[in-house]
């Protein structure tokens, strides 16, 4: 029996020593110091291995299979040294993380190709829109489209740095991890040039978004998997289209997206959760609104409960809706006065209600509520009522604090489990809904701004 334990443990042993890869090299300028190698799983990264480099500025980490992909080196200053983790050891050798042209790679030929790849095709990329620039000038402009040698010069300049490249990018391993990885950092970080010089790009680049498999554990482990996502979004946003194309071409996205993450349940909730809240805040609510019905009607993997609500809200929640009504089942408030004469939203005669959902642990609330009140004039005169609805758990200091609000205030006092919150989807505050007077949800806007303009441009109008 000994025999064979002490066989299993040698087995155990050999098994991580030939699936664990070493990072070893030697930064001068930094002894004494601990460096780590970081990871990605899509979103996040987690901590792969550490260690202290010693006085001879020596350091050695490891990293095992499940850690392939990219990872990072990160020292005392901060800098982080992108390396690919494709299942080669690595040496380098330099004076500091923040020096990056000091750091050379000695050892790991996927590293060797993605450093020179790193050094070389930015400046592939500058000359590509200088000959743009040129290229347009030599066709368009009377003064040098009569001399065609010149443009047909730059034409096969342009030619010969794209094959260059290809030529590059062709000789290396069909199999390696690098090969993968260089043409998909290449897509998401050339975007804002494309935008601003080489507009012409843009319809290839957005199939080429639209080819990514999110679920591919290459691009989940490869620190590109966020920006893969804002990139793609944030290039038909600026492709210099109407808004309505604009919002036609997103939706033809998010449609390949999520008929992509369907065989991933985990990916599908990933990508959904962070794509809506970054529609969210640059506004698009025609495009989150789209992703959110999307999924909820059409997609069969299970959500996570957080954002099946968040989602839930705009199927509920939506434009054109009617609101539930909100009956006053505590005491409400106005002026700081006690308003039993009101038993709810449906005793209110003002044409129009902006709900505004808060908490005095809210820091966004406590920071909007001073603009709220300045305005509520300006709105109330406008035909528009306030109702702040509050999350608070209190009753002593609830009072206290609205005793200076002039517009409506109301809490049942039972936080993220009280009717009004989960009639209306609350999941987060400030939340807030503009209805008519038969609480037909007009708007659902996400600043003060937004509701002051609303106010001024279809109110003031009238």
């Amino acid at each position: 029996m000994k025999i064979l334990l002490r066989f299993l443990f040698l087995c155990c042993l050999t098994t991580g020593f030939v699936n664990a890869q070493i990072i070893s090299g030697k930064l001068t300028k930094f002894p004494k110091q601990e460096i780590r190698l970081e990871g990605f799983n899509g979103l996040n990264t987690y901590t792969v291995s550490k260690t202290v480099i010693n006085e001879k500025g020596e350091f050695e980490l490891s990293y095992t299979t499940k850690d392939r992909g990219v990872g990072y080196l990160m020292s005392a200053d901060k800098k982080p040294l992108f390396v690919i983790l494709s299942g080669e050891d690595i040496q380098l050798k330099g004076e500091a993380l923040s020096f990056p042209e000091s750091i050379s790679i000695t050892k790991g030929e996927q590293n060797k190709n993605f450093e020179q790849y790193s050094v070389e095709q930015p400046k592939r990329e500058q000359a590509l829109s200088a000959w743009g620039y040129l290229q347009k000038m030599y066709s368009v402009d009377s003064l040098f489209s009569i001399h065609s040698e010149p443009l047909k010069a730059i034409e096969e300049e342009q030619q010969r740095i794209k094959t260059e490249e290809k030529s590059f990018l062709n000789q290396l391993p069909k199999e390696s991890y690098v090969r993968w990885f260089l043409p998909t950092r290449k897509l998401v970080s050339l975007v804002s040039t494309l935008a601003q010089y080489r507009p012409e790009e843009i319809p290839e680049t957005l199939a080429a978004f639209r080819q990514l498999d999110y679920t591919d554990n290459r691009l989940y482990k490869s620190g590109l998997f966020k920006d893969a996502i804002e990139s793609h979004f944030w290039l038909i946003e600026n492709s210099g289209k109407p808004l309505d194309s604009v919002f036609v071409e997103m939706k033809r996205s998010i449609d390949v997206m999520l008929e992509g993450l369907i065989k991933d349940e985990k990916i599908l909730n990933e990508v959904t959760d962070y794509l809506f809240d970054l529609l969210e805040k640059q506004s698009l609510f025609e495009a989150s609104e789209y992703l959110a019905l999307k999924v909820l009607n059409e997609v069969s993997c299970t959500l996570d409960s957080d954002l099946a609500k968040q989602l839930e809200s705009y199927r509920a929640m939506k434009k054109g809706n009617i609101a539930p009504d909100i009956q006053f089942k505590e005491t409400s408030f106005l002026n700081g006065m006690v308003q039993s004469q009101f038993s709810g939203i449906s005793d209110f005669t003002t044409p129009y209600i902006l709900v505004v959902f808060g908490s005095s642990t809210c820091p966004k609330c406590i920071e909007e509520l001073p603009e709220i009140i300045s305005k509520y004039k300006n709105w109330r005169n406008s035909g528009v009522e306030v109702l702040y609805v509050s999350l608070d758990t209190d009753k002593n200091e609830f009072q206290k604090k609205v005793k200076d609000y002039p517009f409506f205030t109301y809490c049942d006092f039972k936080q993220w489990q009280g009717k009004v919150v989960r009639d209306y989807y609350v999941f987060g505050t400030p939340t807030y809904f503009i209805l008519d007077k038969n609480k037909e949800i007009l708007l659902r806007p996400t600043s003060i701004n937004q509701i002051d303009a609303w106010v001024k441009w279809s109110l003031n109008k009238r």
